[in-house]
């Protein structure tokens, strides 16, 4: 089958590529050899905030009476939690196999390989185009220790989420977006949560003022953290790590691996496209371009962001390319949120980043607890923090608290205008918001 367009994997890039590429008179084929929707929709970001939400509410509960609101029993019933999940993820797989039915699109089902650069085998049939965007998106990292295959022990992100019943112990091996995220929800759930990191903080792409405060937090909510340490072995109930020259012994019922992923380029037989990778994914330029034209590599397959909405954007600006149209997405300016409890958020440089480059930047910081709508909510946890460079461009915000990827999202759609602090303080913000606490950090690197 000859085609316009060919696309590997139907995630959040694959499909709302053969999305725009057709309604712009593309005709493609994409294909799949699981579920549509990818890591994000069936196994990642979709049923992870499934389960925050159950978090959330369950930690509202517990300070009701500070609302005034006493005498509040409940139980936590997980099955129905996971009933609720599946429902979510079911509801939204249904809205992408619609969206993959249009004019225009032919889905695929089954292992997509390489026969040459234009060629693609699937189902036992070939297909050809001169442009293919692989978006295979990525699997599970596991580290090479002592007693990593004891399956009974050991878990991956995707065996916790399709898990019938929660363990009582849980260690997280990585302070990562995906173990910070499990160790709040599981903490809400009521398990005992460890979590052990080799780095010095957890959360290496947020600034790291803001990931101590949040890791501070939370601590104070019952997680255990036990930073700088390596983990060495894995089995019969515990967890063996060097803390600073001191091996150390957790018990545990469940060890969660969540130390980062690995891009899926395995059974592509890249070789016989003659399509460059490593271990760190498929070598891409800047347009997503890989070394073989006509060939392009988005989202997590390429390591260059693995966000479900960078995937998105990158499939987005591949097929704008293919079209003829090179302006419009900004891939430089990339938002990214932890849905921990509080949550965080962040968007380009932060200020150890710009200490690593030599970047002269100048800081301001708002904290939640001067903010009116946040102490009435409840929510006096938190803090903004805004970088400008010596001309007053915004050029990073990093934030922990009650909403604040909402707060990052604003500044992060003005960094794709280039706004400078000066500009961002003139504009008015609504009174009581959380918004505020953005603005009065643009008013004092305006005053700077």
């Amino acid at each position: 089958m000859n085609t316009d367009l060919i696309i590997i994997g139907s995630g959040p890039g694959g499909y709302r590529a053969a999305e725009h590429a057709a309604r712009n008179g593309l005709q493609v084929a994409i294909i799949e050899r699981a579920e549509v929707g990818g890591t994000c929709l069936n196994r990642g970001c979709i049923p992870t905030k499934a389960y925050a939400r159950n978090a959330e509410i369950m930690d509202i509960m517990a300070d009701a009476e500070a609302f005034g609101l006493g005498c509040l029993n409940y139980s936590f019933d997980f099955a129905k939690a996971a009933e609720r999940k599946d429902g979510v993820v079911s509801t939204l797989r249904s809205g992408v196999e619609t969206l993959l039915s249009a004019p225009g699109i032919t889905l695929v089902r089954g292992e997509a390989v390489f026969k040459d650069a234009h060629t693609v085998t699937a189902g036992g049939e070939d297909y050809t185009a001169t442009n293919i965007i692989i978006a295979t998106g990525s699997v599970p990292k596991m580290l090479p220790i002592e007693g990593i295959d004891d399956a009974s022990m050991v878990w991956t992100s995707d065996r916790m989420l399709a898990a019938t019943e929660l363990p009582r112990r849980v260690c997280i091996v990585g302070a990562g977006v995906i173990g910070m995220e499990f160790a709040c929800i599981l903490n809400s759930f009521g398990c005992e949560v460890t979590v052990v990191e080799f780095l010095k903080e957890c959360l290496p792409a947020l600034d790291s003022d803001v990931a101590k405060r949040l890791r501070k937090a939370i601590e104070k909510r019952g997680v255990a953290f036990f930073m700088q340490s390596a983990v060495q072995a894995v089995g019969d109930g515990t967890v063996t790590f060097d803390r600073k020259g001191k091996q150390t012994t957790v018990e545990t019922d469940c060890v969660l691996m969540a130390v980062g992923r690995t891009p899926a380029t395995a059974g592509l037989n890249l070789e016989a496209a003659g399509v460059a990778y490593g271990p760190k994914g498929i070598i891409t330029d800047d347009n997503l371009l890989t070394n073989v034209p006509g060939i392009y590599a988005i989202g997590d397959v390429n390591g260059r962001q693995m966000l479900a909405h960078a995937a998105t954007m990158q499939g987005l600006k591949v097929v704008d390319s293919i079209l003829g149209r090179t302006e419009g997405i900004r891939l430089d300016v990339m938002p990214a949120a932890i849905f921990t409890h509080p949550e965080a958020a962040c968007v380009g440089l932060s200020e150890d980043a710009c200490k690593a480059l030599g970047t002269a930047c100048r800081t301001a910081k708002a904290n939640y607890r001067s903010n009116g709508k946040a102490l009435a909510m409840g929510e006096a946890e938190g803090m903004v923090k805004m970088l400008a460079d010596e001309s007053g461009k915004i050029i990073g915000c990093h934030a922990y608290g009650a909403h604040s990827a909402d707060l990052v999202q604003e500044v992060s759609a003005l960094m794709c205008r280039d706004t400078t602090a000066a500009e961002l303080a003139a504009m008015t913000h609504i009174h009581p918001t959380l918004s505020e606490m953005v603005q009065e950090c643009a008013e004092q690197l305006a005053r700077a």
